[in-house]
């Protein structure tokens, strides 16, 4: 659907640290950068993004690509996709070519509720500024009542849907969008009187709600009447494209602020995230309507380990929100909480303060999670020793959710002395806590294997050799060491010793001229489609001429990208260390590593092609054969086991 030429503009623009950038905090370590993972959930960053190369690789999950396989990979994008979401970040025109009927009709679900979901934002946007009742009801009562300036509005994307129930509807299907994809974003809902399709957020100002990347996945509508019998928020259904457990309002436009300012404020509703943002506060979000879920939560991790959490004065709101605090700790997050002044909430205290005097409150008024929790219970104990146990045993549930060992027993400590008792017996509390829990069951079975392990790595030299491949390796093993040669060093030479004379050879042109010889194929589809492109750039630029890399890396096929980026980094973490060398341990240079693995990769691989060729023509032996096809199977047996024993003497010398 896109031009080549137009790809290549897109690659050749992408800023990969800049695209992956806007979804992890990244943190330069030598040329490369490194964060957690944001396709598992990790405690320790092995999540490397390399601008040099353009590409990005997990040393934990294994996932890798370049900038336009992340989008694919995180968004859920198709490639087309990806690509014009990377072209209008850069301001590339993509030229396409005209849809057909069957095209369309194969056309993505999931796009034409995001395209519908657009066109609903910029509605209601448009009724909010043109029309009579949207600028009379629903702008003033963001101008009047709330104090949000047009900037703000224009900012959030603010809007107003029509009070007559089915406008929005009506105009929708007037314009394009099909009724399946109304109902399946919650934009409408079915008259059980007679069918007809009636408006889910009508006579409501509307909050868009934008996913991580700026894309519309819901609205959240909030009524201006008094009337108790109407829902004060109506929000979108859980649909294909969105889910509430999984997205923060606001995150959008706070992901950078979080980046800079290393942490991020977390309030409650639509409204306070917006007061902030207008004040000056832009580090904020808001879990919008839905108790604060653990995907929320790597979310913010993904940005920032520091949460803090505003409560207004409210103290039964407050004592309902404690749950959240938990599940922060227990993602190894740090988390500190303000308590506003009654009866102010984070809209209000926004609107009535600057953005000085606001950041002035929450550095000097911000708790650790502990005294506030010690200080908001100790109120309700008020001197019975009976609520204070049940206070102690609430601190402990709290302090057993946190899965790092050294900051657990820091914890414990400042408990035993906010509440006067015994240490110990805290310690034996917590232990017990997190043994008869069975999610804290598996994170301290997992922090034991995490320690040996460490304990393992610690035992090792400073060198970690290759696992190499051995006699024995599935073809996948094989065809993979041969493609990994060929991208890394296809150009390089190296001397190899044939009898006593050293002959010269060019990695590429080995690997090309054994298996031609013998008109060897690769079984893997992806390898197969790499050594062929890298064949046809070899003959045409010649023996010891580099081939681009990023022809794979960028290439059109997100498999062949995949597989590429896994190949070119797969060895990036094995570095010899100084000390070897200040030891005069001599460790493999390029050139002898070329000179034996090449040759042997190569003859591994023939020999397990001839291993499986005689399997093959054993296992058609067993059946019911002439003479003459006997012979013949038992003829080319015998010539396919002198070329095993010939492979196997090669591969003696090579491993001597």
């Amino acid at each position: 659907m896109i031009d080549r030429e137009t790809v290549d503009r897109i690659y050749a623009a992408a800023n990969i640290v800049d695209i992956v950038g806007d979804y992890v905090t990244l943190k330069r370590k030598g040329v490369n950068y490194v964060a957690c993972c944001p396709f598992h959930n990790e405690k320790t960053p092995s999540f490397v993004v390399s601008p040099s190369k353009g590409v990005y690789k997990c040393f934990g999950c294994g996932k890798g690509g370049n900038a336009v396989t992340f989008l694919m990979e995180h968004e859920s994008l198709s490639y087309p996709e990806a690509l014009k979401m990377v072209a209008k970040r850069y301001g590339i025109e993509v030229h396409e070519k005209e849809l057909t009927e069957e095209e369309v009709r194969r056309n993505d679900d999931r796009e034409s509720m995001f395209a519908l979901n657009g066109w609903a934002a910029d509605y209601f946007a448009r009724y909010l500024h043109q029309e009579s009742e949207g600028m009379s009801v629903g702008m003033s009562y963001f101008r009047q009542k709330r104090g949000l300036t047009d900037a703000t509005i224009a900012k959030f994307g603010l809007g107003f849907c029509p009070s007559k129930g089915d406008r929005m509807s009506k105009d929708a299907l007037a314009a394009g969008y099909k009724q399946e994809f109304l109902l399946s974003t919650g934009l409408s809902l079915v008259s059980d009187r007679d069918g007809s399709l009636y408006d889910r957020f009508r006579d409501r100002v509307i909050f868009p709600v934008h996913n991580i990347s700026g894309r519309i996945v819901a609205f959240g509508g909030r009524t201006l009447r008094t009337d108790k019998q109407v829902a004060k928020y109506q929000n979108s259904p859980e649909s294909e494209i969105y889910s509430k457990k999984r997205e923060l309002y606001g995150l959008y436009f706070a992901k950078k602020a979080i980046q800079q300012q290393e942490y991020a404020i977390l309030v409650e509703g639509y409204l306070d995230v917006i007061s902030m943002h207008q004040a000056g506060i832009e580090n904020v979000v808001a879990s919008s309507g839905t108790s604060l879920t653990t995907e929320q939560i790597r979310l913010i991790g993904r940005f920032t380990k520091n949460i803090t959490v505003i409560y207004d004065g409210d103290p039964a709101g407050i004592h309902a929100s404690l749950r959240g605090i938990d599940m922060i700790l227990h993602e190894g997050m740090n988390v500190r909480v303000v308590l506003l002044p009654e009866p102010e909430d984070p809209d209000s205290f926004a609107q009535s303060h600057t953005a000085a005097e606001v950041q002035a409150y929450i550095r000097d008024n911000e708790q650790d999670f502990l005294a506030f929790k010690a200080r908001l219970l100790l109120q309700d104990a008020q001197g019975d020793p009976i609520r204070k146990a049940a206070l102690i045993g609430d601190m402990v549930q709290s302090i057993a959710q946190i899965p790092d060992p050294i900051q657990r027993s820091v914890y414990i400590k400042e408990c035993a002395r906010i509440m006067d008792i015994d240490e110990r017996i805290l310690i034996g509390e917590v232990a017990r806590k997190r043994l008869t829990t069975s999610g804290d069951r598996e994170t301290d079975e997992f922090l034991r294997r995490q320690t040996a392990l460490q304990r393992q790595e610690e035992a090792q030299p400073e060198v970690e050799y290759k696992q190499r491949i051995e006699a024995g390796s599935s073809f996948e093993a094989l065809e993979r060491e041969i493609v990994k040669y060929l991208l890394k060093y296809g150009h390089c030479s190296f001397d190899f010793k044939e009898g006593r004379t050293m002959v010269a050879c060019n990695v590429a042109e080995v690997i090309f001229s054994e298996l031609s010889d013998d008109n060897i194929e690769f079984r893997n589809p992806v390898y197969a489609k790499i050594m062929a492109l890298y064949r046809e750039q070899w003959e045409q630029s010649g023996t010891g001429v580099e081939v681009p890399v990023h022809l794979f890396l960028n290439h059109i096929d997100p498999e062949v990208c995949n597989a590429s980026v896994d190949l070119l980094t797969s060895d990036d973490n094995y570095v010899p260390s100084e000390m070897w060398r200040r030891k005069e341990v001599h460790v493999e240079s390029e050139a002898e590593i070329l000179a034996v693995g090449v040759p042997k990769a190569v003859t591994l691989y023939k020999s397990k092609v001839v291993e499986s060729l005689i399997g093959e023509l054993q296992a058609r032996l067993a059946e019911e054969l002439n003479e003459e096809e006997e012979t013949e199977i038992m003829q080319r047996l015998a010539g396919y086991n002198r070329v095993k024993v010939s492979i196997a003497r090669k591969l003696q010398r090579l491993i001597l």
